[in-house]
């Protein structure tokens, strides 16, 4: 639940004009880890394939970082982790979209 409402704040919080140039480039869709601490700050952000734009990488590590923090873990969740890591495919198409995967 909690990765479900990290997707939805950057689905429709990131500003689409944010990666409108760097997606006219030619690029891979690429694949993002997000660790979130439990009070919902970023403790990093790893490309585990990069898109091949750097432009378009910056763009979401800054996106990433600008919506932080995130909302801190509910109790249940606190509980047994300190991080979690959130791993998705970042797509580019009339809008941003982020999908469970990985490698």
């Amino acid at each position: 639940m909690y990765a479900e409402g990290w997707r939805q704040r950057i689905e429709l919080n990131a500003a689409v004009e944010a990666f409108r140039e760097a997606r006219s480039k030619p690029h891979a869709d690429p694949i993002v880890t997000v660790a979130v601490r439990s009070d919902g700050s970023v403790e990093g952000i790893t490309f585990d394939r990069p898109s091949g734009s750097p432009e378009l990488d910056e763009a979401i590590r800054r996106i990433v970082i600008l919506l932080a923090p995130y909302g801190a873990f509910p109790p249940e969740l606190a509980s047994e982790y300190d991080v979690i890591e959130i791993r998705r495919v970042w797509t580019f198409e009339t809008a941003l979209r982020l999908f469970a995967g990985g490698r």
